[in-house]
């Protein structure tokens, strides 16, 4: 029994679903020399926002409920979020660059 006709099949099945397309992932995009300038960890608040600007959006604070869980403040500008405990940056986090961009999903507000 020959298997010929199978993989006629296959490739022909192939040919009609068109090219290939790569998703970009933000991990990627990430890993990558960032494109904006960002702020770096330990920078107070006051530093953030004259290097950067006002941010779009100023969340909620996160935490603080327990000694041990100290208050995250969280800073959005339109190409990373701005992660602080207290008044210092301990993350910055890189935001998709578009709609097709696959990464984390937007902040709980």
């Amino acid at each position: 029994m020959t298997h010929r006709p199978n993989t006629l099949i296959l490739l022909a099945l192939l040919a009609l679903c068109g090219g290939a397309q790569a998703d970009t992932l933000l991990v990627e995009r990430a890993n990558q020399t960032p494109a904006v300038a960002q702020p770096s960890r330990g920078l107070s608040m006051g530093e953030v926002e004259s290097r950067f600007g006002a941010p779009q959006e100023k969340l909620d604070p996160r935490g603080g409920q327990k000694q041990q869980w100290p208050t995250i403040n969280r800073w959005v500008y339109p190409e990373f979020i701005v992660y602080f405990e207290k008044n210092k940056v301990i993350d910055v986090v890189a935001r998709k660059a578009d709609a097709q961009e696959i990464g984390p999903k937007p902040p709980i507000r």
